[in-house]
């Protein structure tokens, strides 16, 4: 395998509708010319949201009684952006290129015990001159109030503690893709 690459990215409420058009391809234009329109009707989803994400934000944010106050300045979404290089893609073909997106979900779905109710959106983008994924979730964490009662909380410091989080993060991602074979 070339690279097994997944960046993190978080976002406040005010970011959301941006990152949602740009995810879903709503917009009609996009400053970033390496978007091919055209192959726009290649791009899929593993998980498609139902409605924007500042939407199924709030109903997961009720639906699960998740904890946490939410301020202006509060992180309230995180983004992995997850690929590998172009060669790499090209050599492997679209169904295994479609495996290791599939492969790459369901580690991001286990990680942390973070769950797949957590997940917003998982799009695949098969129009610019990398294939890649963006998987949008909630920063959940379980953990225990004051009282002993085990509760959820949306936290996104809590969820990247330590300052060498992201580096875990990409060795463990590495690791796991390697060990599915991909």
């Amino acid at each position: 395998m070339s690279y097994a690459i997944i960046r993190n990215t978080n976002y406040k409420m005010k970011n959301l509708a941006g990152i949602y058009r740009h995810n879903e391809r709503k917009n009609t234009h996009y400053s970033n010319k390496d978007i091919n329109r055209q192959n726009s009707k290649s791009n899929y989803s593993l998980k498609d949201p139902y409605s924007t994400y500042e939407k199924v934000f709030r109903d997961i944010r009720k639906n699960y009684d998740l904890k946490g106050m939410i301020k202006k300045v509060s992180n309230v979404l995180c983004e992995f952006i997850i690929t590998s290089d172009k060669a790499f893609f090209d050599s492997i073909g679209e169904e295994e290129t479609k495996r290791y997106f599939q492969t790459a979900y369901k580690f991001v779905a286990n990680y942390k015990n973070l769950g797949e109710d957590f997940i917003v959106s998982a799009k695949v983008h098969m129009d610019e001159s990398t294939p890649h994924m963006h998987i949008v979730f909630i920063p959940v964490v379980h953990k225990k109030d004051k009282e002993g009662n085990v509760i959820s909380k949306v936290a996104c410091s809590e969820f990247w503690k330590g300052k060498n989080s992201y580096k875990i993060l990409q060795d463990n991602f590495y690791s796991y893709m390697i060990k599915s074979r991909i």
